[in-house]
């Protein structure tokens, strides 16, 4: 069958075992890839230019079908457990027999890309899918090199993402059809049964997560943007914390959005776009992102759309609350070109905290921060992954990122310390979360009082005014910010009864205390003495 596309690799295919393949699509355009989509019946073109396409049954990550194969280049390396679940060798061999056999016959739809933009550290993916709509949403996430690196592109790693193949749990080793594997020593990513093309980003994320470490570069699950003065501040979070709409600020340049390296020569980005959730989207309160949903070139995932006028409805969340706009970073008007920043000035981990409990904002120490990042506490509501209900889930995910850290939480945290006291970093706690009661009784965080929250501690104004410690926390929360009122910043102060504020916070820092157990044979007694106190 045919080969197209305008560069292809003299690695080919057949070098990862296809065969008796249909037409292969290689490194094909934008444009030319919204061809296909539409021919093929997968999207529609909305009012813009938007591709608008539906993920089916998995509107998210499933978490669970996640396996990594254990043989010798993982097992001594690989924190073991219900994150980073084994798949034995057999497993795997069994499950890539079938989807290579699935292949024949079908096109396929190849991209030669970069993760990472420091040439030293980035690694080389191939991706490999049935569908050109996931083709194009790995061109817009992912780095495009120049023609010329793809003629003899040879992959480190290779992701085979197949939607319509179902693993079959007794022959492949799988918990359900659906199957995430990875393979450090093939340098292999099987993808099956799930169309949520969230999950090719997060495989290479995953492989640049197992990789940095060795080399002294922290992998991070985190936004970063950089001022005037060169001043880069990094902003850890979870999926529905902020991470995406508070990095893209128009008063700082965006490096990137969600995955990045800490460096000896600074932070550099992982990827080349923008995976936003863009539920309720407003035009007023995040202006960049929301134009990025009538462009050309974005793809939306599980967006409601009118068929008749093709206009987008972004408050309709009748297929999922996760929705989603993956574009290229040079969509938003003061993104980085280099894709590189000095070493942080600032490090902020969010938190959408939905017991209501945590200030907007308070200062850490260093022993702080490093309970707080391997805490990784934020709350999840409705749909960031596959199988959350309506109801919130409290949720502590070690470096903000544990389902994506194959190493010991304990690797990433010890590598944060060392950046930030080498450079040293002012390290800040922002709840993005609730207000005034509890999810169902309070409201949401202001995103206009957290912008100026930040920017006041981005330009220093916070150090000017005066702080008091937090009975519970024990960190430390401005008395006073331009821009914000000042009964916002004492969380006790926005509820109507202090008495089930109280009881809330105890039993926020019951549960920090039970989970912190699993780390405090790996840290020194100043940073498990930083953590949350019940107040006396």
């Amino acid at each position: 069958m045919a080969i197209n596309g305008p560069v292809h690799s003299n690695v080919g295919l057949d070098a990862h075992g296809f065969n008796n393949l249909g037409d292969q699509h290689w490194n094909l355009s934008v444009p030319g890839l919204y061809e296909h989509a539409i021919r093929n019946g997968e999207g529609e073109v909305a009012a813009g230019g938007a591709l608008v396409v539906l993920t089916g049954q998995h509107t998210g990550r499933s978490a669970s079908d996640k396996f990594i194969v254990k043989n010798a280049a993982s097992e001594n390396e690989v924190s073991w457990g219900k994150v980073n679940v084994p798949m034995d060798p057999a497993h795997f061999a069994a499950l890539k027999a079938r989807m290579l056999a699935y292949y024949q016959g079908r096109d396929a739809y190849v991209q030669d890309l970069f993760g990472g933009a420091d040439p030293e550290l980035r690694v080389k993916v191939r991706v490999v899918t049935e569908q050109a709509w996931h083709s194009l949403f790995a061109q817009q996430l992912l780095i495009v090199p120049p023609a010329e690196a793809r003629r003899d592109f040879e992959p480190d790693f290779t992701i085979i993402q197949a939607p319509g193949f179902f693993a079959d749990p007794a022959l492949d080793g799988s918990r359900s059809q659906t199957v995430i594997a990875l393979d450090f020593e093939q340098r292999l990513v099987l993808i099956g049964g799930t169309s949520y093309a969230g999950e090719i980003k997060k495989s290479v994320f995953s492989i640049l997560n197992f990789l940095l470490p060795p080399k002294d570069v922290l992998p991070m699950h985190c936004s970063v943007n950089v001022g005037d003065g060169g001043d880069s501040a990094v902003f850890f979070g979870l999926s529905g914390t902020g991470k995406t709409t508070l990095s893209a600020d128009p008063l700082r340049t965006l490096v990137g959005d969600d995955e990045h390296g800490w460096g000896n020569n600074g932070v550099f980005n992982f990827e080349g776009g923008c995976y936003a959730k863009v539920i309720r989207l407003s035009a007023e309160a995040e202006p960049e992102i929301h134009a990025t949903t009538g462009r050309f070139g974005t793809v939306l995932e599980n967006v409601v759309m009118d068929p008749a006028t093709r206009m987008l409805d972004l408050d309709d969340a009748r297929h999922t609350e996760n929705t989603r706009a993956a574009y290229p970073l040079d969509f938003i008007p003061n993104a980085s070109e280099t894709g590189h920043a000095g070493h942080p000035r600032n490090v902020v981990m969010l938190t959408a905290d939905a017991f209501g409990v945590l200030p907007p904002i308070s200062k850490l120490t260093p022993e702080q921060a490093m309970y707080h990042f391997l805490s990784g506490y934020t709350a999840k509501v409705a749909g960031t992954e596959k199988g959350l209900g309506n109801e919130p889930q409290a949720t502590f995910s070690a470096c903000y990122g544990a389902p994506f850290m194959p190493r010991h939480p304990t690797v990433y945290g010890r590598l944060l310390a060392s950046k930030i006291e080498q450079h040293g970093a002012d390290c800040w706690l922002v709840n993005t979360g609730w207000s005034g009661g509890a999810y169902g009784v309070g409201e949401r965080m202001s995103i206009r009082h957290t912008r100026a929250l930040l920017n006041a501690a981005l330009d220093g104004t916070l150090a000017k005014v005066t702080f008091r410690r937090d009975e519970n926390f024990g960190v430390l929360v401005p008395e006073s910010c331009p821009g914000v009122p000042s009964e916002v910043l004492n969380p006790r102060e926005t509820w109507s009864d202090k008495d089930a504020y109280d009881a809330q916070a105890r039993d926020l820092v019951g549960r920090f205390q039970k989970n912190f157990e699993t780390f405090e044979d790996f840290v020194d007694g100043p940073v498990k003495d930083a953590g949350p106190r019940l107040a006396a």
